[in-house]
């Protein structure tokens, strides 16, 4: 694991990216290169406005396109450019990607068996387990943590990678069922004081319009 500064409290503001006509459908998303829809569009300049008055030092996103895009729009507002953190992408998630939650149910009713039962070996035939996507997550939330001592940082992610975060944060396992919200757009507070993490806020949606959608289907 990357060393992390002593003496230093460092805050993170995560933000799960704007919506998708993907997140509209409830169609898994994985790492297929999905673009904002409209709300997204509108969701993403607005977490920026909200943040103007933050104090926020540097942004990081996720490079896939839902995830870049928002976080662009958060940098124009900020005065900020973006930097590009691969590791930060969403979970492969292998045969599922481009299926609704239905449709993988119905093609793959073992496979989505063990997704739903939070099965942290299964990897959906070649795709991403949950194991190894906490190692790539959390080694990349280290980092930026290491790079920024003292300062307030702004990460745009997706919705795998903040239920992976805040399990990190919580020191819950990954096999426990979620007990948390993932909204579009959502922003999640988190602060990594002398290499202990702890959370201030999750999933706030008050800059937002109502009807922000969560990770996983209703």
């Amino acid at each position: 694991m990357v060393e992390i500064p002593t003496n230093y409290s460092t805050r993170l503001c995560l933000v799960r990216h704007g919506e998708t006509e993907w997140n509209a459908e409830r169609r898994i998303q994985g790492q297929i290169d999905i673009g904002l829809n409209a709300i997204g569009r509108r969701q993403a300049e607005a977490v920026g406005c909200w943040l103007k008055t933050a104090k926020i030092g540097a942004i990081y996103s996720s490079d896939l396109q839902r995830a870049w895009l928002t976080a662009q729009a958060i940098g124009r507002a900020l005065g900020l450019d973006p930097q590009a953190r691969p590791a930060l992408r969403e979970r492969r998630y292998g045969i599922f990607e481009g299926l609704t939650y239905d449709e993988a149910k119905r093609d793959h009713p073992a496979g989505y068996a063990a997704f739903e039962g939070r099965n942290a070996d299964y990897d959906f035939e070649h795709g991403e387990s949950l194991k190894v996507m906490f190692e790539r997550v959390t080694t990349a939330l280290c980092e930026i943590v290491a790079g920024h001592p003292g300062g307030n940082v702004v990460v745009v992610v997706h919705g795998g990678v903040l239920d992976i975060v805040n399990r990190f944060v919580r020191g819950n396992g990954l096999d426990v069922p979620r007990d948390f919200l993932i909204p579009n757009a959502g922003l999640n507070w988190i602060t990594c004081c002398d290499g202990a993490w702890s959370i201030e806020r999750w999933g706030e949606t008050a800059h937002l319009e109502p009807g922000a959608l969560d990770e996983l289907p209703s």
